[in-house]
């Protein structure tokens, strides 16, 4: 739990229930030392919510501002959350916790979002919308509102990525301007403290099947004299790497499969002799890295099948239909088999490698006859032992102290998700 304290001017007449009940919409702004554009901020929202009749509070997550943001955002209307951990993430949880509206609209105080704009987000939020993402290449971006840096590689790369593991209708990963249902984002339990909190957001949304909409707004330059918050690379890394960790078939299971494949293909092409393919010849080189390919491709999929396991029993991940199929018909028993096999495999080809060896008086032999037996052996004892030690390991995620057996359900179909 965020701490968080707060300083809320007193309703006369008003419960906090009768508040909470009243409020339709909250609108967020996250502070930390804003104080030249937050009454800007505040007053643009005032003024939309009077001129749209719209039963509204306005929050302010102040984050530890030392410039007189929160006496600012006091004497301008607003209500304020103080919170203690820093970080956007840290900021917004905390402010999305305490918000009194059915609906919340975020939004940066430095005075880049059009607050005078919102009857899109709220239209859609009335309609059913559960999450309302804004889209500043579709709306607009202000000439020197948005660094060439991100505009035409960051956003648009992380957000082509974002959707390739996560498809969802949404263009703009990281706009700053968004609204939903709070409730539904509440019950995500989303966890980062940093920027990537609006990667999570999204993602957990797109994971849990929430029903998002996308609209288009404008982004203007900020009105801060002082350099902004946010760092590109560590920050664009924070984003990369969490997209990643939520995503381990992409991670682990697909490379892990490819990197097998191409192992597979080179052991069964090399094993009984050199290759030659126009002017190349493929030889025992060739036959180690297709070994060790096997290997990593193994050991991938193994990382995928454990943090796939424990994502969904943590309940961060959604019952994956593939994964819930591999680990249901890969038990103990058939990893032990599986890895027993292949150990006593690697053994005989020891066993015949030796032989070899014993057949010319154990003196020396061609280095390439005797590895190209050597080489599969001891690749296949490797794996084998992996096997074995891998199907234990399964085994006591799912049934050791403080775990149990668990039976995740399959997910189900689209429509009934819809429905």
């Amino acid at each position: 739990m965020l701490a968080a304290t707060e300083d809320t001017r007193p309703i006369e007449g008003d419960s906090d229930a009768d508040m909470n009940h009243s409020i339709e919409l909250t609108i967020l702004m996250p502070c930390l030392d804003e104080a030249e554009t937050l009454a800007t901020c505040i007053g643009k929202a005032i003024s939309w919510l009077d001129s749209r009749g719209v039963c509204g509070e306005i929050l302010i997550a102040d984050n530890g501002s030392t410039d007189g943001s929160r006496e600012i955002a006091v004497q301008a209307g607003a209500r304020v959350v103080e919170v203690s951990e820093r970080g956007y993430g840290a900021a917004l949880a905390a402010g999305i916790q305490s918000a009194r509206g059915k609906y919340t609209i975020m939004g940066d105080a430095d005075d880049s979002y059009d607050f005078l704009g919102l009857d899109p987000f709220i239209e859609r939020l009335r309609e059913g919308w559960q999450l309302v993402m804004g889209n500043r290449f579709a709306g607009g971006i202000d000439q020197g509102a948005m660094p060439p840096l991100h505009r035409y590689l960051g956003n648009p790369v992380l957000s082509a990525l974002g959707n390739t593991l996560f498809p969802s209708p949404v263009s703009d990963f990281h706009c700053g301007l968004r609204g939903f249902d709070t409730a539904a984002i509440l019950g995500l339990g989303l966890r980062t403290q940093g920027m990537e909190y609006a990667s999570e957001m999204v993602v957990k949304a797109t994971l849990a099947g929430l029903h998002i909409a996308e609209v288009p707004t404008t982004l203007s330059p900020d009105g801060r004299s002082r350099p902004p918050h946010l760092r590109s690379w560590r920050d664009g890394w924070r984003h990369l790497k969490f997209l990643l960790m939520y995503s381990p078939s992409w991670l682990y299971l697909y490379p892990g499969i490819l990197l097998m494949l191409t192992g597979g293909l080179g052991v069964v092409m090399l094993v009984g002799g050199d290759r030659t393919v126009g002017a190349v010849t493929f030889s025992i080189v060739t036959l180690l890295y297709s070994c060790l390919a096997l290997i990593l491709g193994f050991e991938a999929i193994g990382f995928a099948r454990f943090l796939t396991y424990l994502g969904i029993r943590s309940g961060e991940l959604p019952g994956n239909s593939l994964a819930l199929r591999i680990e249901r018909s890969v038990t103990l028993e058939r990893s032990l088999v599986f890895g027993l096999v292949l150990l006593f495999s690697g053994l005989v080809g020891s066993v015949y490698a030796v032989s070899l060896w014993s057949q010319k008086g154990f003196g020396a032999l061609s280095p390439i006859a005797v590895m190209r037996v050597a080489i599969p052996a001891v690749t296949a004892m490797m794996i084998g032992v992996q096997s074995v030690f891998s199907g234990f390991f399964m085994y006591a995620l799912r049934f050791g102290p403080g775990y149990g057996p668990v039976d995740i359900a399959l997910p189900k179909s689209g429509s009934e998700r819809s429905a």
